[in-house]
């Protein structure tokens, strides 16, 4: 099963300023996409669906929904 990534804008904003964009959302869909709870992912404050991860070296704050298989990134922290 594999999840539908969406880009809130200011993510989307920061997306658009990386050099490494296009391997950044390879990377994503390879393992958020497939897996939202998995790839060394954490809970943030306690909520199972809100979730931050580190992808390419770039911090990602995302929300899940698992009713409608989607992934939404809603903050995007590069080069950490």
């Amino acid at each position: 099963m594999s999840y539908r990534i969406s880009y809130a804008p200011p993510a989307d904003d920061t997306l658009a300023k990386m050099r490494n964009a296009e391997a950044f959302r390879d990377a994503m869909g390879r393992t958020i996409g497939r897996d939202p709870y998995g790839h060394g992912s954490t809970a943030v404050r306690g909520e199972r669906d809100r979730r931050e991860a580190t992808v390419l070296g770039a911090l990602v704050l995302y929300y899940v929904s698992g009713s409608v298989l989607t992934v939404t990134v809603v903050r995007l922290v590069p080069g950490l």
